[in-house]
């Protein structure tokens, strides 16, 4: 992976990161924002040290670790990735409590449209945020949007010590195996 510098990731600062999407996925994948070098590179999940690749792989969701650059392989096994806020920052914490409203009510739209089986928002926070959920917890939820199940995952950033990957790639194992059952 080629370096980039500290300019070249801040001129990554409100600019757009594409979905990998697409109608009837098993799974969308709802990141909370993309950051800096997600923006930069083009391809979510991008940081290094965010174990969002090597967590799918282990929970059996990919026969193989996919780089942040083979996203689009994602949409070959059913998967996608999305964003509860479209804004680019170098950290969440800098979006504001009205931006994950105004993404989750966004975020509602494009899964009654695009119509996955789940709609997987990786981290809870962000999840407790933009649907006005502040007791969910890691899990199946009870919300649905449409036809679409909700799950709430743990955060795959580096950053979050409370997981380990080994447990993180269990929880997202649970959802692979509730998304493989056709009930």
């Amino acid at each position: 992976m080629t370096r980039l510098t500290p300019e070249e990731l801040e001129a990554a600062r409100g600019l757009q990161l594409p979905d990998v999407a697409g109608d009837g996925l098993r799974v969308l994948f709802c990141g909370i924002n993309p950051g800096l070098m997600s923006a930069a590179t083009g391809h979510h999940f991008a940081r290094p040290g965010n174990r969002f690749w090597p967590v799918l792989h282990l929970s059996g969701f990919t026969p193989r670790q996919l780089k942040p650059s083979e996203q689009e392989e994602l949409l070959s096994y059913g998967l996608g990735i999305t964003n509860v806020v479209a804004r680019t920052t170098a950290r969440a914490d800098e979006l504001s409590p009205a931006e994950y409203r105004e993404g989750g009510r966004l975020l509602t739209e494009k899964v009654a449209r695009l119509k996955p089986a789940w709609l997987a928002v990786v981290g809870v926070t962000a999840y407790r945020s933009a649907f006005g959920e502040p007791r969910a917890r890691i899990g199946p939820q009870e919300r649905t949007i449409g036809g679409s199940r909700v799950w709430a995952l743990p955060n795959p950033s580096g950053l979050n010590a409370h997981w380990s990957t080994a447990a993180m790639a269990e929880e997202y194992a649970r959802l692979r195996d509730a998304s493989a059952d056709p009930a």
